[in-house]
C-alpha cells in the first residue's frame, strides 16, 4: 500500500482558496490529473513551503515549485550571486552577478508565477531564529550546503513537527529523501554523527556536475508537492541515491533508530551549537594552538620573483586544477602526495606553497613545519588572489 502523508490532510475542502479563472487555464495540465484536480491544486495554493538556500539545489525546486502553484515560498539565503554560481544555480543570470540571491531569485519567480506569494529572509539560519522561521511553514526543503545548517535545519524540523525534504551532492553523485515526519526517520538517523572537519570536501573543492543540482532539487519539489497534495510514495524511510555518471538510481531502506536523540529518545529538546557540534569551533582552536601559518602576499612573491630570490614555489593543488590555471614556475606537489614527496624539497631553502584560495596550502605549511621545515610560507589568498593582484591572465575558476 502507498505510504502517503499530506501537509494539508486536515484542512477541510471548503476553506481551501478558490481558484481564479486565469489560475485554472494556468494550472490546467494539473486539474486533468485525477490524482490533483481542483482540490489538489487548492491545496497547493493553500500550502506554505520553505526553502533553505537559493542556491544549486534550492534553485530547481524554487523554480517548480512556484510553477506548479505553491501559494507561498519562504527563501532563506543571506548570499550574493557570484559568476561562479552560474553554471549550477538556474534561479540566477549573468546580469545577477553581484546582486542578493534573495532579489535576483525574486524576481524570476515572481515572472514564472505571478501569483505566489514570496516571503524572504535574507538571514543566516541559527538555533535562535530557525523554530520561528520553520514553524510559520507546513515543509522545509533543505537545500544547505555545508553540515552544520544541515544538522540545525534537521532539528528545528523534528521539534517544529515539520518534515524535511533532504537533498545533497557531490561531484557526480545525489541523495534525496524524505525526513521528520510522523513515522519516519531523521537524518541525524541516518548520520548520527558528522564527519570530521576538512574530511568532505565542499562543491568549491571538490566540484559538481553542473546539471546534478537540477536532478536532485527537481526530486525534492516533487517530494514537496507530493506531500502536500497526499499521494503517491513519497521518500519517506528510503533515501534514494543518484549516481549521474553511471545514470543510475538507487534506492536504500532507513528506519528510524530508536536511540536516536532527536526523534528516537527525543532528548534533544532545544537547538544547538551546530558549528560547535560539527568540530568547527574546535578545529579553529586547534589552528590556533598550532604552530603559526606565515603568510605572503601574491605582490610580495611577485617581488621575490623579480628580485631572483631562490626559493621554491609549491602548488598543492590536484592536477586538473593545475591544468586550468598555474603560477608560471610552480612546482605541482598535490597535497595528498605531500608526505612522499618531502625528499624532493630542500630543507635549507625558502618553500612558498599555494592552492586555491589558501586552506589546503595552510595545512600543506603545517605539515612542512612538523616535518622540520622552517622556511615555509603560505601564499595568502592562493592563485585565486595571485589572479586578482599579479596577474589578471591567469583564469579563475
Amino acid at each position: 500500500m502507498a505510504t502517503t502523508v499530506s501537509v494539508d490532510r486536515d484542512v477541510a475542502p471548503d476553506t481551501l482558496p478558490e481558484l481564479s479563472r486565469e489560475e485554472i487555464l494556468r494550472y490546467s495540465r494539473h486539474l486533468i490529473l485525477p490524482d490533483v484536480g481542483l482540490e489538489g491544486q487548492r491545496r497547493l495554493k493553500a500550502a506554505r513551503v520553505l526553502l533553505v538556500g537559493a542556491g544549486g539545489l534550492g534553485s530547481p525546486a524554487a523554480l517548480y515549485l512556484a510553477a506548479a502553484g505553491v501559494g507561498t515560498l519562504g527563501l532563506v539565503d543571506f548570499d550574493v550571486v557570484d559568476v561562479t554560481n552560474l553554471q549550477r544555480q538556474v534561479l540566477h543570470g549573468t546580469a545577477d552577478v553581484g546582486r542578493p540571491k534573495l532579489d535576483s531569485a525574486a524576481d524570476r519567480l515572481t515572472d514564472i508565477n505571478p501569483h505566489v506569494d514570496l516571503e524572504r529572509f535574507e538571514t543566516r539560519l541559527t538555533s535562535a531564529n530557525a523554530l520561528d522561521i520553520i514553524r510559520e511553514f507546513d515543509l522545509v526543503v533543505d537545500g544547505t550546503d555545508n553540515f552544520p545548517t544541515r544538522y540545525l535545519v534537521n532539528d528545528a524540523c523534528v521539534l517544529a513537527g515539520r518534515p524535511n525534504v533532504y537533498g545533497s551532492i557531490f561531484r557526480f553523485e545525489g541523495q534525496a529523501s524524505v525526513f521528520a515526519t510522523t513515522d519516519g526517520p531523521c537524518y541525524r538517523c541516518l548520520f548520527r554523527e558528522p564527519p570530521p572537519p576538512g574530511l568532505v570536501p565542499s562543491c568549491a573543492e571538490g566540484g559538481v556536475l553542473g546539471v546534478l543540482p537540477g536532478l536532485v532539487g527537481t526530486i525534492q519539489a516533487t517530494e514537496a508537492v507530493k506531500l502536500i497534495l497526499g499521494i503517491g510514495e513519497p521518500l519517506i524511510g528510503r533515501l534514494l541515491l543518484v549516481d549521474a555518471l553511471r545514470a543510475q538510481f538507487r534506492t536504500l531502506t532507513l528506519r528510524r533508530d530508536p536511540s536516536c536523540p532527536a526523534c528516537g529518545t527525543r532528548e534533544l529538546t532545544t537547538l544547538i551549537d551546530y558549528e560547535e557540534f560539527c568540530g568547527l569551533r574546535g578545529a579553529a582552536a586547534e589552528e590556533v594552538a598550532a604552530p603559526v601559518v606565515r603568510e605572503l602576499t601574491p605582490r610580495e612573491v611577485a617581488d621575490k620573483v623579480a628580485r631572483g630570490d631562490d626559493f621554491d614555489l609549491i602548488d598543492v593543488r590536484e592536477p586538473h586544477e593545475y591544468a586550468i590555471a598555474r603560477i608560471a614556475g610552480a612546482r605541482l606537489i598535490p597535497l595528498a602526495t605531500l608526505p612522499e614527496r618531502l625528499d624532493t624539497l630542500d630543507p635549507a631553502r625558502e618553500i612558498v606553497v599555494h592552492c586555491k584560495v589558501g586552506g589546503r596550502s595552510a595545512r600543506a605549511v603545517r605539515a612542512l613545519q612538523a616535518a622540520g621545515f622552517r622556511q615555509v610560507w603560505n601564499l595568502a589568498g592562493g592563485i585565486t588572489r595571485w589572479s586578482d593582484d599579479v596577474d589578471p591572465s591567469v583564469p579563475k575558476y
